[in-house]
């Protein structure tokens, strides 16, 4: 009984004197929370208690798929080895990551987005508590005018004219 009781207390001791092991923490920060549809976004950060050369980034938002999607592809599920990622500085532990949203696949709409980074590759769904983070950005609509002129019907009516006497003329000349 003695016996038991010295090594109870020697593990007590060892499990105290142990340190802590430094919980994974993970900050996301967007600049600007609000943009236009088309404007670039700058994501910064700073991963603490883990050692990584990258984080994986995904977006959640209106009509996107519920586990995450890339922020280069709004069609692609994030998860599977299919991330956008951001290098990390190992000195200091901070990241940054520019999305320029004129670029991407897909189209975003006006609304809010929720921006998520976690420590390892794995989808909304499945990431642990305390590794990772969000932040939102909202989505205004774009502030440049779409570039569908509409035509005057005139014009319209002059092109579909021309084109039948175009053809009319062709139909003759291979008949003759």
């Amino acid at each position: 009984m003695r016996r038991a009781q010295i090594v109870l207390i020697a593990a007590l001791i060892v499990c105290c004197a142990i340190p802590c092991v430094a919980a994974v923490s993970l900050e996301i920060n967007a600049t600007p929370i609000q943009a236009h549809i088309g404007d670039t976004i700058t994501l910064t950060g700073k991963v603490s208690g883990l050692k990584t050369i990258a984080v994986y980034l995904f977006v959640n938002g209106p009509d996107l798929d519920n586990r995450g999607v890339t922020l280069e592809n709004l069609n692609i599920p994030a998860g599977r080895g299919l991330f956008t990622t951001a290098p990390v500085n190992l000195k200091d532990g901070t990241w940054e990551y520019v999305w320029d949203t004129s670029v991407i696949l897909g189209t975003p709409k006006p609304g809010t987005y929720t921006i998520n980074v976690v420590s390892t590759p794995v989808d909304r769904l499945r990431f642990a508590n305390g590794e990772y983070a969000a932040t939102q950005v909202v989505f205004l609509p774009s502030d440049t005018p779409a570039n569908n002129v509409p035509f005057d019907p005139l014009v319209v009516l002059l092109a579909l004219i021309s084109t039948s006497c175009a053809a009319f003329l062709i139909r003759r000349r291979k008949q003759d």
